[in-house]
């Protein structure tokens, strides 16, 4: 017998699969159509674990943790959900492969909304031998090759359409907030690996936003670009947003010529983060203080961390000079589909959530 409470949350049920079929059809043309760009490109196709000893080291994501028992009873190891495969497809880029690509369920316990699920589908890919640009080139054709697939010529969410006729719109960070905001960002960093509200905060006042005694330089950035650059990104025809300051580098290498600035870019469609890219750090010992830096401030601000893992820091003194990316494969579906919530391109729901 089911529960009041379990019969009001059930959305798997006859009459939504049959209102979300056309979605998942459409889901099943669009992986088509991307793994057939990937075979055009001579790209291997890998498969790595979703049990991982360390989840991922970015501050501000939390992993699903679960427990390893030993087959003696005795012995257990606390494993977690991966929140993105990069730590493994670096291992095998490591081992001599080449250009590689997956698609994954990836794990990310943060709250539901239209655009987020705790369990969702990602496309991770690297290329050898190529910076950030290239992946730019890349995503252009993967938008392309995915509205043609179905036989769409325009992505749209949220009353938004968004066009890839002409292209994809590059804007860096800095022209970005000149053109929404009218202040220049990076001229408020006065520390490029640990910047102050100094600068920031009266300048976010004067905008309007409710700043708080304890928020970081971080936290105030983010609250702008909630507020006044994301909204305007992929509007008309899709936006790369490129050169982060370093500090938000996570995995990125700095760029040749300006050590304040990371070789990042975020692809938007409709206002949506489609896709989070890097040309990759590959010195061991700068990404071993960035992780270091990062246990810190997660410790911090909420009290736990997690591990690192030493192995991928020994993988990546082996590694060829090289880009990757990570794109949220429901969301592109979403797009290109005119879905209007991330579950109606799932083929099935966690039924408590």
């Amino acid at each position: 017998m089911q529960t009041t409470n379990s019969c009001a949350k059930n959305k798997n049920t006859r009459e939504n699969f049959a209102r979300k079929l056309p979605f998942l059809l459409s889901r099943n043309k669009i992986i088509s159509a991307i793994k057939n760009f990937f075979a055009s490109e001579n790209f291997t196709e890998v498969d790595t674990p979703i049990l991982q000893y360390s989840p991922g080291m970015e501050v501000h994501l939390f992993a699903f943790e679960t427990q390893f028992n030993n087959i003696n009873g005795i012995d257990s190891e606390k494993l977690y959900l991966h929140t993105s495969p990069e730590f493994s497809m670096k291992k095998l880029l490591s081992f001599g492969l080449k250009n590689i690509f997956q698609f994954t369920h990836t794990f990310r316990n943060e709250v539901v909304s239209p655009t987020h699920y705790p369990e969702f589908t990602m496309l991770e890919w690297y290329r050898i031998g190529y910076n950030y640009e290239k992946l730019m080139d890349d995503c252009e054709k993967i938008l392309r090759e995915s509205l043609s697939s179905i036989g769409t010529d325009h992505f749209e969410y949220n009353g938004k359409k968004c066009y890839i006729k002409d292209g994809i719109e590059r804007l860096t960070i800095a022209k970005a907030f000149e053109k929404f905001c009218h202040f220049d960002i990076l001229s408020t960093i006065d520390n490029p690996q640990k910047p102050t509200t100094k600068l920031l905060k009266p300048i976010a006042k004067k905008l309007g936003i409710n700043v708080s005694e304890i928020d970081t330089w971080d936290d105030i950035y983010e609250k702008l670009m909630f507020e006044f650059i994301e909204p305007n990104l992929g509007i008309d025809r899709p936006t790369i947003l490129y050169e982060y300051p370093i500090h938000q580098a996570a995995l990125s290498k700095e760029k040749d010529g300006n050590p304040n600035i990371a070789e990042r870019f975020e692809l938007y469609v409709c206002g949506v983060e489609l896709a989070n890219a890097f040309t990759e750090l590959t010195n061991r010992k700068v990404q071993e203080e960035r992780f270091l830096h990062d246990q810190a401030e997660k410790k911090a601000i909420y009290g736990t961390t997690f591990p690192i893992d030493y192995e991928f820091l020994d993988a990546i003194e082996n590694l060829e000079n090289c880009t990757g990316i990570a794109l949220g494969v429901d969301r592109l579906i979403m797009l290109c589909t005119h879905a209007k919530d991330i579950t109606d391109v799932l083929w099935i729901e966690i039924p408590t959530i």
